[in-house]
């Protein structure tokens, strides 16, 4: 498991560990995870992207290597170090003789421009799924989850905005998926019978608009409607600056997924279904997801919501 101190990742080892897999986690720092309720479960390798070696030990004796992890444009140049890191797992991968690759990228249309953040997460995956080992792909938009960045961004602009300008994306549709049948997708990856190695795209129930999340979003936690009026010209930048000032997030973190909003983001061929069951009694409903997720709090393992109040 790569990406183990991540959200996703740090919620994936559980599903897998309740499957009765046996798990062993990739960090840079293992004293990150000496904090996370399934430490006691698992093997905890040393290993960084970056450090072919690190990965070549650390993937020894494994099955399927879960790649779950993305920079958010911490460096200059993340497109290049994401494909690089990209390269060092499939070398590394090919060396232990690994089965299979399951990584989780950016739902997306087809014969659009895409922002850096997700042409790169398409790249990454096109360097797997060309790799010769067997590669599941899932493609998954906004995922609603209490800690999730995306969730929390409409949390606390909804919160905090009874009335706000945004940009023209909020009338781009959305497909969001909830993060339980999220993991539950990504563990069943781990063993399904797959045709061929190829992407997938997985979603929720409903489709809308990014200003309709938001109004369900109020809704769903006691608000009244929100005032939200369009503002064309407003670009990426200006709306992270926007977003830093209004929420707890940064603005190097709210830029890559305002980027991500930039097209519609809903799936294509539900063809998944072939693959993958549905989750039982069905995917979860965007209403009963964020009802979910307001219910609960961040893990003591996200750190970047451990200062953010319900």
């Amino acid at each position: 498991m790569t990406g183990a101190t991540g959200y996703i990742g740090g919620r994936l080892i559980p599903a897998l560990l309740d499957r009765g897999l046996s798990v062993r986690a990739l960090a840079r720092t293992p004293a990150k995870l000496d904090g996370a309720p399934w430490r006691d479960w698992v093997e905890v390798a040393r290993g960084d992207l970056a450090d072919p070696d690190s990965l070549r030990a650390a993937f020894d004796g494994v099955d399927v290597v879960y790649y779950l992890v993305h920079s958010m444009g911490g460096s200059d140049d993340f497109v290049t170090e994401e494909a690089r890191s990209a390269r060092n797992v499939v070398a590394a991968a090919r060396d232990a003789g690994v089965d299979r690759i399951v990584y989780l990228g950016g739902l997306h249309p087809s014969g659009v421009t895409l922002s850096p953040h997700l042409r790169s997460r398409a790249a990454v995956g096109d360097i797997l799924i060309g790799s010769g080992i067997e590669t599941v792909v899932l493609q998954a938009g906004i995922v609603i989850g209490s800690g999730s960045a995306s969730f929390e961004m409409i949390r606390h602009l909804t919160n905090r905005l009874p009335a706000m300008t945004t940009p023209k994306w909020v009338h781009n549709r959305i497909q969001p998926i909830a993060i339980d049948d999220a993991l539950y997708y990504l563990a069943e990856a781990a063993t399904a019978p797959v045709p061929a190695s190829r992407a997938w795209d997985i979603g929720g129930p409903d489709v809308f608009e990014y200003g309709e999340a938001m109004q369900i979003y109020a809704e769903v936690a006691g608000l009244r409607r929100r005032l939200i009026v369009v503002l064309p010209w407003l670009t990426p930048t200006i709306a992270s600056w926007w977003i830093g000032l209004v929420t707890p997030m940064p603005p190097g973190l709210a830029r890559p997924l305002i980027e991500s909003l930039e097209c519609d983001a809903v799936m294509g061929d539900h063809d998944i279904d072939s693959v993958i069951p549905p989750p039982r009694g069905g995917p979860t409903g965007y209403r009963d997801a964020v009802a979910e997720a307001l219910r609960t709090g961040p893990l003591p393992s996200d750190p970047q919501w451990a200062h953010v109040g319900r």
